[in-house]
């Protein structure tokens, strides 16, 4: 049975999206469309990476773990760009997992295949250059959020992120995974989610977040969302 490849116009990652349409028909039969199931851990940390993904809907939470048992996200992926940067430099390992945080779909590509990619189209290597750039500024501008920011704040803005790469104004999102975005433990978070809810923000329950308001979701955060969504503009357009 042949396997199915995608048609170039009906991809909907944005940096295939952004290449020359001669190097994505080039691109695409190397190719796969694998669902992103909620949970699922695309690679874990210090373990090779064999393969990258090109997020099409849902997203993935860059995690790290602690020792003491708490998980932190320090970064956020959906159809903007690609898990499995670490490949990019010649790095076979993450040193963070990729955890699907928001079901989906992406085009997966075996790790040899994406480094002959890179060899050969300069156009796909000047993307991917320029969105691990973004990701370092998300990194940044996450440990900058984390160290200056309150709890009500920092949860207002992962909402806003996970908001941003969702199909509509509900999503899963369980009170588990916002206390590892927050780096915080679940009874915490509960209490920030309760005052956003009150607020009339957000509803939430059984396991999923409804943005209610969504300007007002954008007040109540800081203004690390705003950066990081200027710093795509200027990087990626």
């Amino acid at each position: 049975m042949a396997r199915l490849i995608p048609h170039p116009s009906a991809v909907h990652n944005h940096l295939l999206a952004a290449l020359p349409s001669g190097v994505l028909a080039q691109l695409l039969p190397r190719m796969r469309p694998v669902a992103l199931n909620i949970r699922e851990v695309l690679h874990i940390a210090e373990a090779s990476i064999e393969a990258v993904h090109f997020v099409e809907t849902g997203w993935v939470s860059m995690v790290a773990h602690l020792q003491d048992g708490l998980s932190a996200e320090v970064g956020l992926i959906g159809r903007e760009g690609i898990v499995g940067l670490p490949l990019v430099f010649g790095v076979e390992a993450a040193d963070v997992e990729a955890l699907v945080q928001g079901p989906g779909m992406a085009l997966r590509m075996e790790a040899r295949a994406f480094r002959h990619a890179l060899d050969e189209h300069s156009s796909l290597r000047a993307l991917v250059f320029r969105y691990s750039e973004f990701m370092r500024a998300q990194l940044t501008q996450t440990a900058a959020c984390n160290g200056n920011h309150g709890l009500e704040q920092r949860l207002a803005r992962w909402l806003l992120m996970s908001h941003d790469r969702a199909s509509s104004d509900h999503f899963a999102m369980t009170h588990e995974f916002m206390a590892i975005m927050l780096c915080v433990h679940r009874p915490t978070v509960t209490i920030a989610a309760r005052l956003l809810q009150r607020a009339g923000l957000i509803r939430y329950g059984s396991g999923a977040i409804t943005v209610v308001d969504r300007p007002s979701l954008e007040a109540a955060a800081c203004e690390c969302h705003g950066v990081v969504r200027r710093q795509y503009r200027r990087l990626l357009g």
